[in-house]
């Protein structure tokens, strides 16, 4: 199944990756220049006066650096805003026309292949569902989707694409029983380089970052980070992922798997200690409609246009409820977050839902010795994953650390 339309969300720039095989190699640009389109990017408008106090540059060194990037097509000016003493102001905004990119989320039951502008909105989207994914049907989806795609463009605009950038989760192959793939059908994915296989078969640089890495990403910088300097994200998808957030940067641990919250011990409805993947997963609430006869395959049609599936989706928000306000206060004793933030694959009404019922389920727990954090709604919502994606090659190319953003900039003067 196929399907186009034009959400409009903005994406996050997640941590620099490598791109794969050397395609389409681009000039790094330099820092300061890299550090003024950040700024706009995180800001939305901001004038010369703005760009230097932000950023530490003398009002010289920001001059120049943006009319180069207006000459580059980068910047646009606003309309003027006058004050009350000498010139009027004018604002820079990024063009939405500068630069495009491509973003695939692959899941485990289906995959988003997007076209996104420089400032975020999606253009063009192909949806493809799957009973569980397989290498050769992911390849085939990239490689006809970009060509579908680009033939809806013209010269100009497909000579300002970006890059590719590629949000899956790591080990496909772990749980392959539990979303009904055949036995030893998802073991493939074993001996796969999915980030070097793609780009042998397309004209742009490859990037990979893990999905849930993406979403957080995603929900710190265009969420509710700038907000919530310190937070726990849990994002709900075929199987729970997330990711951690301290001092306005993801923290990614030693090996990289910081945050992955899925293997957390819980206890379920009956007692039974558990992983928090095995209760507050998507596939557990598809193999619940599944024994009670209801067809599951529209939680991956659309993760905007569920239906109310009654009782069996009661029972399922409530034992996640349970199982994320224990996955909370065993974060919270360990870090103190400000937030603990919950999004996912579905519509927001489901994780309104959702969030209620952890705030209830957590105020029955015993919290002596816990200060627990806000128990919020994220605020990007299901495509989070595929925004954090497609953000991968603007941010590689033209964007800096988004840490930068949020400290005070010592850097040398000069472009």
């Amino acid at each position: 199944m196929s399907s186009l339309d034009a959400p409009e969300h903005t994406p996050v720039p997640p941590p620099i990756l490598n791109p794969a095989g050397g395609a389409n190699q681009v000039r790094v640009r330099a820092y300061n220049e890299r550090l003024v389109l950040s700024l706009v990017r995180l800001y939305g408008a901001l004038s010369k006066a703005d760009i230097a106090r932000r950023s530490g540059l003398s009002a010289q060194t920001v001059s120049v650096i943006m009319r180069v990037l207006e000459k580059e097509g980068l910047l646009s000016r606003g309309a003027p805003v006058r004050g009350r003493v000498g010139q009027p102001s004018i604002p820079m905004h990024l063009n939405p026309d500068a630069v495009y990119s491509f973003g695939l989320k692959m899941g485990r039951r289906s995959a988003d292949l997007v076209l996104m502008d420089f400032v975020g909105r999606i253009r063009m989207q192909l949806h493809q569902t799957y009973a569980y994914p397989l290498p050769h049907e992911i390849l085939a989806f990239v490689t006809a989707g970009i060509e579908e795609i680009e033939s809806r463009l013209d010269d100009r605009q497909r000579g300002r694409i970006a890059g590719l950038g590629i949000a899956a989760p790591f080990e496909l192959w772990n749980w392959a029983e539990e979303v009904g793939a055949p036995p030893g059908a998802m073991e493939v994915w074993r001996d796969v380089d999915l980030q070097a296989d793609i780009a042998a078969h397309v004209s742009h640089p490859v990037f990979l970052q893990n999905d849930a890495t993406s979403a957080c990403g995603a929900e710190l910088v265009f969420g509710v980070g700038p907000s919530y300097p310190d937070f726990v994200y849990f994002f709900i998808g075929s199987f729970i992922g997330g990711g951690i957030v301290l001092n306005s940067a993801i923290f990614s641990g030693r090996t990289g798997t910081a945050g992955a919250i899925g293997p957390l011990p819980v206890r379920d409805r009956n007692g039974e200690t558990k992983q928090l993947l095995e209760i507050a997963s998507i596939f557990v609430l598809e193999n619940m409609l599944r024994e009670r006869g209801i067809d599951p395959e529209p939680l991956w049609y659309s993760a905007d246009d569920w239906v109310d599936f009654g009782e069996p989706m009661d029972t399922w928000i409530q034992d996640t409820a349970k199982a994320l306000a224990q996955a909370i206060v065993a974060a919270a004793s360990i870090v103190d977050f400000s937030a603990a933030v919950i999004d996912g694959g579905f519509p927001h009404w489901v994780r309104s839902r959702i969030v209620q019922a952890t705030i209830d389920e957590a105020a029955k727990l015993d919290l002596q010795g816990v200060v627990m954090p806000e128990i919020i709604e994220g605020a990007v919502g299901a495509q989070a994953r595929a925004i954090g994606g497609a953000s991968l090659p603007i941010f590689s190319r033209y964007l800096t650390d988004q840490n930068v953003l949020f400290k005070e900039v010592d850097h040398a003067e000069g472009t």
